[in-house]
């Protein structure tokens, strides 16, 4: 493993870390989550020849979290995925896997940089609200989850209702468990600001996806109802996706059905070696 402090655009350092050769495929996380979610993917995949590459949002995980609302926006995020693949992609177009908002953000830098990107995992995520209505109860749920974690903290976060949605089905996995002393560990006004900057607010791409062109896998556990819907208009509109759902996985589908999940994913990472 090698270790980054990636510096931004408006100097602050980014927690990666780089793991393996071969193909790049940078994994960003969930709202409130951290790279340690994607731990267990990285030695099935390592071994399938991947170049696995983990990070922290700003705000989030190892990265910097600062205070200044005005240093959070979708804009700066996109910005620190490019230079994150500066730094740990070696130079080759990368493969970006994300869940849940990170599969959005990652939608978001194919958009602007096409280029730099050769492959999608979108696991339980969303193209985002297109509606005005539909936008602003998003808006208004992820205030109410900002406001619970200034308040009431992480450690009651995860160990609440929001449990299953950031660390898995089963809270007495190992995994499960190394994830959410990461989640506790954060700093929750960085993680707030997030949200209402970022994370609420991020525009739809749905328009977007009938423009990209590159190969995309599509991931929902059967058990995450309320991504069904968003996966099957990924999948519908995405030129060439492939939908699969996974029996027994609820949102943090890596760790709850962790063989299936690397399994479909070391297999579409042989279409780019």
């Amino acid at each position: 493993m090698t270790t980054h402090r990636v510096r931004t655009a408006d100097g602050l350092e980014l927690h990666a870390e780089v793991h393996g050769e071969g193909v790049p495929i940078l994994f960003s996380c969930a709202f409130s989550t951290t790279h340690e979610n994607w731990r267990g993917q990285v030695g099935p995949l390592v071994e399938a020849g991947a170049r696995v590459i983990l990070w922290d949002y700003r705000g989030h995980g190892r990265s910097d979290a600062p205070h200044d609302p005005a240093l959070y926006d979708m804009d700066r995020v996109v910005d620190d995925f490019g230079r994150v693949l500066d730094v740990c992609a070696g130079g080759r177009p990368a493969v970006l896997a994300g869940l849940s908002f990170g599969g959005l953000s990652s939608l978001h830098f194919t958009v602007r940089h096409t280029e730099r990107v050769c492959g999608l995992v979108l696991v339980a995520a969303g193209p985002g609200f297109k509606k005005p209505e539909a936008a602003a109860k998003w808006q208004a749920n992820t205030d109410r989850t900002a406001d619970f974690i200034e308040k009431r903290g992480f450690e009651a976060f995860v160990n609440g209702k929001a449990g299953p949605t950031c660390i898995g089905s089963d809270p007495e996995n190992p995994v499960a468990q190394a994830a959410a002393r990461a989640i506790i560990a954060q700093d929750p006004v960085g993680v707030g600001l997030f949200a209402r900057r970022v994370a609420g607010p991020a525009p739809s791409v749905i328009d977007d996806l009938q423009h990209i062109e590159v190969p995309a896998l599509v991931l929902v556990g059967e058990d995450d109802a309320a991504y069904q819907a968003a996966a099957e208009v990924m999948a519908a509109k995405l030129p060439k996706a492939r939908l699969e759902r996974i029996a027994g996985g609820g949102h943090i589908l890596n760790i709850d059905a962790a063989d299936r999940f690397d399994a479909l994913v070391a297999d579409f990472l042989t279409g780019f070696r």
